[in-house]
């Protein structure tokens, strides 16, 4: 039971955001469902150690081999920078957070994983720079779901009008993902969120959200939002599983829709295989704020997940900052 735990709405989605990324870092670009499935009846699907045996003779790619049960990919490593950096700062500041980019994901840096494309095109453009020098657009021009792994800390921290926020959004995102179709994407899942945490339902703030989805996005989300049958796995071969947002951000639209709690929200998620960490993200977001909207502020992400998080006592002190 989660009913000893409060958490604001905000929070909530904060947290629900690492911990999905965390609980689904095992069979992170596994791009094979039935392989996943057998993974499930043998050995569970959430919080695994990676195993490179998991991704022997079919389609993924292994990337995890130094990660721990309850560690991050490079998105929740995202999520929970840009939460260090309000958290202490107060407020957004680009050259700051550029440097903190650099310094955590850069040669020498804290982060030790995979290396993305958009985030080793950034760095291409940041390294050689002096903070004073750097460019207020650094990003590549990749439409990939690093774009919106800071949205979740962004949206629970701002103060102010929704048009400031999406300006905001628009700005950040630019920093890594200096692509049209990924801010799109960014600002139509900063809507839907903050719909949510005011109490709006989610098929609701789903629909309210397609202007802001951009003409490329918003017909795939509305050919996801029509379907009704809860079924992520044939989402996922409709509509791609890797790790753009017009592939991705359709499978998270239907799961939201569809899903009774967090829990089975995220599982299947994984399920649908592929860059299921990068859809996490804000799919945990969504689900936890609004189930925890549901549950009179109860915390609704298991505590036995949150307790695996390797890096729960910084995210909850960093977020006792805000």
């Amino acid at each position: 039971m989660n009913t000893n735990i409060q958490l604001d709405p905000n929070i909530a989605a904060i947290f629900g955001a690492l911990v999905a990324d965390s609980a689904s870092l095992s069979l992170h670009w596994l791009y094979d469902p039935l392989r996943i499935t057998q993974i499930e009846k043998t050995e569970g699907l959430v919080f695994l150690q990676p195993n490179a045996n998991h991704y022997a003779d079919t389609k993924g790619y292994f990337v995890h081999g130094k990660k721990q049960i309850g560690d991050s990919s490079g998105y929740g490593e995202l999520c929970l920078l840009m939460l260090k950096h309000l958290a202490r700062n107060g407020k957004f500041d680009r050259e700051t957070y550029q440097t903190e980019y650099c310094a955590h994901f850069g040669p020498g840096g804290s982060f030790v994983g995979f290396i993305d494309t958009a985030t080793r095109l950034t760095l291409r453009t940041l390294l050689p720079l002096k903070p004073s020098e750097y460019p207020e657009i650094s990003g590549a021009d990749d439409d990939q779901f690093a774009a919106l792994a800071t949205i979740p800390v962004v949206v629970a921290t701002h103060q102010g009008t929704q048009d400031n926020l999406l300006k905001k959004i628009e700005r950040i995102v630019r920093l890594t993902n200096h692509n049209d179709i990924a801010v799109s994407a960014a600002q139509y899942a900063a809507t839907v969120l903050i719909e949510v945490i005011n109490g709006r339902s989610i098929t609701k703030a789903l629909n309210n959200s397609l202007p802001l989805a951009g003409k490329e996005l918003k017909p795939l989300l509305e050919q996801a939002l029509s379907v009704e049958s809860f079924d992520s796995i044939a989402m996922a071969k409709r509509f791609g599983s890797a790790c753009h947002v017009l592939e991705g951000l359709p499978i998270v639209v239907h799961i939201a829709q569809h899903a009774k709690d967090y829990r089975s929200a995220v599982e299947a998620n994984i399920r649908a295989s592929g860059d299921s960490c990068g859809r996490s993200i804000m799919l945990g977001a969504i689900m936890a704020a609004h189930t925890t909207q549901q549950n009179g502020l109860a915390c609704s992400i298991p505590l036995e997940w949150l307790s695996k998080y390797r890096k729960l006592t910084i995210a909850a002190n960093e977020c006792t900052r805000l």
